[in-house]
This record gives structure tokens, C-alpha cells and sequence, in this order.
């Protein structure tokens, strides 16, 4: 596997998404994401079954900035933060979450859903413990499980996202982390639970194609000035000039043959 540190990646013009492929051939491979889920296109699958997370609070860890997106970090040396169920063979670890958005309320998600791109997306990422550790799940193309959820401005914002907001202040430039302890990532979760799934690949390089996909339906509400905290964080660090980070999103990359299922009619 390439390490991602070794070539500088980014979202601008000389390092951003057309670029990936030069130093991360995988990029250009036939099962990438994101991809545009198209009602027409859809497989109602009935034997897809709901999925369920059980998620410890205790497992958070740490919040930071990276330069290309806001992280959450949880311990995942055991079975303490699981994802189980829907299209998964087994029980997930939850590792990590993280955000994509853009430079305004009308772009910012990967997945586009109809011709719809939301404000934002955000990632829960899990990977498959029956492989030694999480670099060795990536190699594998059930290694790794991402539960993702819209973020879709609007009147009513969720006030769970604010316990991650307030943070932002903490870590303001590259390189900046930050105590998270205490939180469960579950309480992001919209009211439904239905979804679409699809075996693809990492939005960032190297790309690896090892990701079952649960992109849920419903999208969760964010406020204008909620999203616009994402925004105020900066991709360089303390001593360089302040950048902000927008728009750290991968358009969507051909579908191929690949097959779109949904848990719902």
C-alpha cells in the first residue's frame, strides 16, 4: 500500500482529486467512491436486514484537526464500538468519524442522492476485526465498513452536532487535536434507519477498494452557522497563512456494473 504521507494529496487544482490517480493508480479502479445514487438505478434488496451500532461513550478519545478534515478518535483495540448488521458479514470497530463539506450551504457532501448534493457528509468509519489490524482490514474487500449521514441545512438544526462544534475553537489549524472523551456518536443518527449500500472504495488515497458502503436515507439537520463553524477551521498550520478548509469533498466517480441495493421500497 502507498502511504498517503509520502505523496501530498489534497483538494486543490495541483494536488486535489483528477491528480489522485498519478500517485495512487487504485484511484482510477472500477469500484470508487462516492457515486451518484439514482432512484432509477436502485435494487430493492429484501433480505437486507436493519444494522445496528452499539456504541460505548468511553471509547472517544480525541478530536483534530488533520488539514483535510475534522476527525473523531475512538480506541478500537477490542469490540467496545460496534456497527452489525444490514449488508455487514459480521461485527464492525468503529475507528474514527469525520466530515466533508464545501465553501457554501448548496454543495459539501460526496454521495449525491437524485442529482442532490447536501451541505455535508458526515463518515463513521469501521473496520473488520477478523483481520489482524486495521491496515491489514484495508488490504481485504470486506475490511472496512462506513456508515454515512447527509448533512442537509435547514430551520431545525440537531443539537447533537454542537457538542463536536464546540470543539472547533480547540483545533483551528492543521496538526491541532484536542480531549474528546465521553461521546456517542449514535446520537447523530437520524430517525430512520433505512438506507442504500454499495461495495466501493476511500474518498481519499490511497483509494482503497475494501468499503461496503451504508449511505442513509435521511439526512440529518445542520444550521447555516453550525456549517459554517466547519468552515472557520484552517488546512495549514499555526505559523502559515491561514487557508480555510472547504470543499475537501471527491466528486463522484463512475458506478461501472457495479449494483445499488436499498433496505426500503
Amino acid at each position: 500500500m502507498i502511504n498517503p504521507n509520502y505523496y501530498p494529496w489534497g483538494y486543490d487544482s495541483d494536488n486535489g482529486p483528477d491528480q489522485w490517480h498519478k500517485n495512487y493508480p487504485t484511484a482510477k479502479g472500477r469500484h470508487q467512491s462516492p457515486i451518484e445514487i439514482n432512484n432509477k438505478e436502485v435494487h430493492y434488496d429484501s433480505s437486507l436486514l436493519p444494522w445496528f451500532a452499539s456504541y460505548d461513550p468511553g471509547a472517544a478519545k480525541t478530536i483534530l484537526n488533520n488539514g483535510k478534515t475534522c476527525r473523531v478518535v475512538f480506541d478500537d483495540s477490542f469490540d467496545r464500538s460496534v456497527l452489525r448488521g444490514g449488508p455487514l458479514p459480521g461485527v464492525f470497530r468503529l475507528r474514527q468519524l469525520h466530515f466533508h463539506w464545501g465553501s457554501s450551504d448548496d454543495h459539501g457532501s460526496e454521495h449525491v442522492v437524485n442529482g442532490v448534493r447536501y451541505a455535508g457528509e458526515l463518515h463513521m468509519l469501521h473496520w473488520n476485526p477478523k483481520y489482524s489490524n486495521y491496515l491489514d482490514a484495508r488490504r481485504r474487500t470486506d475490511g472496512v465498513a462506513v456508515l454515512a449521514i447527509f448533512l442537509q441545512v435547514g430551520e431545525t438544526p440537531k443539537p447533537e452536532m454542537k457538542r463536536i462544534l464546540e470543539e472547533i475553537n480547540a483545533i483551528k489549524t492543521k496538526g491541532k487535536e484536542a480531549p474528546f472523551p465521553n461521546f456517542d456518536p449514535s446520537i447523530l443518527f437520524p430517525k430512520s434507519h433505512d438506507y442504500w449500500t454499495y461495495h466501493g472504495s476511500f474518498t481519499t488515497p490511497p483509494c482503497e477498494e475494501c468499503v461496503t458502503w451504508i449511505i442513509l436515507r435521511e439526512p440529518i439537520i445542520v444550521s447555516s452557522d453550525q456549517m459554517a463553524k466547519l468552515r472557520s477551521l484552517s488546512k495549514n498550520a499555526e505559523n502559515e497563512p491561514d487557508h480555510p478548509l472547504v470543499d475537501n469533498w471527491r466528486p463522484t466517480q463512475p458506478r461501472y456494473f457495479r449494483m445499488v441495493s436499498a433496505s426500503f421500497l
